[in-house]
């Protein structure tokens, strides 16, 4: 049984709600779509992201409009926004802030970074080093910055957007393994159709402005709470744990054919944010409760930056995502 067995008044006043805060969502994604052509699969991610307060990478060639999407959504929601470009000399201090001595008034005081702000645009993060990535640490995981002796909370929604391109290698490195785990999403962006193309250079063309208006953040913060709330049965339970497992340790579950090419598994945040995806996925389908197929939709999204392949694995051009598609076929749906 996929619904829950609940008050049936209670349970048709859930649903209503979800229907009514999705006129919002339904808002927000139309203002997307005044500047964003097609990448219809890109928008519904961001969706998921905002609903689940998550972070999101975006990976694809250069010139998909990947800032642009993201500078779009801040603009459509009343919040604050920081584009930070990520270069190979950037110190911790220039995102996080750092104390400085004020010699009029003989005290330290405290500057504040541009991850102070709601939405994120982490461009080119892979330009960054090591030691900067180490410091986004906290600010993903705990939504907080230590500066000094001092620890900040942020704002909510905090979201952390992403961006890095997958051919250009000069003068990039390659992201921890903890920090791609804090990323909710990881959503490759491919290019448009001939016909959307044709839009897009119609619409460049074109002098005439978007005028793009704002959801109020409030809408935002309450559908954040409704999807919390999203029923997940125990047989999708136990269908997203066989799932995350399976990448750990595929030999139990029939799949022996793919561990001489697993390196490391997903690790229980990536079985957390399945299920947190599967949520907003059923929410953005205006639904309470969470099937089968939600999870299967969201599940290459999730989990393809959180599983480590070997050398051999690479040397046949074996992918995460053939991985994924191998043991979504295997593992039997509730």
């Amino acid at each position: 049984m996929i619904k829950p067995e609940v008050n049936v008044a209670e349970w048709q006043n859930f649903e209503a709600e979800i229907v009514k805060e999705c006129l919002v969502l339904d808002q927000l994604i139309g203002l997307l779509k005044q500047t964003i052509v097609g990448q219809e699969v890109l928008l519904e991610r961001l969706m998921i992201g905002l609903l689940c307060n998550g972070h999101i990478l975006l990976e694809g060639m250069p010139g998909l409009a990947k800032t642009l999407t993201v500078r779009t959504l801040a603009q459509c929601i009343a919040t604050d926004f920081s584009r930070i470009q990520f270069t190979p000399d950037i110190l911790p201090a220039d995102i996080l802030g750092t104390t400085m001595y004020n010699i009029h008034t003989n005290e330290f005081t405290v500057k504040k970074g541009p991850i102070f702000s709601n939405f994120i645009l982490a461009d080119e993060i892979n330009r960054a080093p090591e030691k900067v990535q180490s410091a986004l640490l906290e600010v993903m995981q705990e939504h907080q910055v230590t500066i000094g002796n001092t620890t900040y909370k942020l704002d909510l929604p905090f979201m952390v957007l992403a961006t890095q391109n997958p051919i250009d290698q000069a003068g990039t490195y390659q992201l921890p393994e903890a920090q791609m785990d804090r990323f909710m999403l990881k959503v490759h962006i491919t290019y448009p159709t001939k016909e959307d193309e044709k839009i897009i250079n119609r619409m460049k063309s074109s002098a005439n402005p978007i005028d793009l208006t704002t959801v109020p953040v409030a809408h935002i913060l309450r559908m954040q709470q409704l999807v919390n709330k999203v029923h997940v049965d125990e047989k999708i339970e136990d269908y997203i744990l066989d799932i995350v497992l399976s990448t750990r340790w595929p030999e139990q579950y029939n799949l022996s054919r793919l561990q001489s090419y697993i390196k490391f598994g997903a690790s229980p945040r990536g079985t957390i944010n399945l299920t947190h995806a599967a949520k907003a996925y059923a929410f953005l389908n205006k639904r309470a409760y969470v099937i089968p197929a939600d999870v299967y939709a969201v599940t290459h999204d999730v989990l393809r930056h959180r599983i480590g392949l070997n050398y051999a694995a690479m040397a046949e051009n074996i992918t995460t995502d053939f991985i994924l598609q191998e043991i979504l076929n295997e593992i039997p749906s509730p």
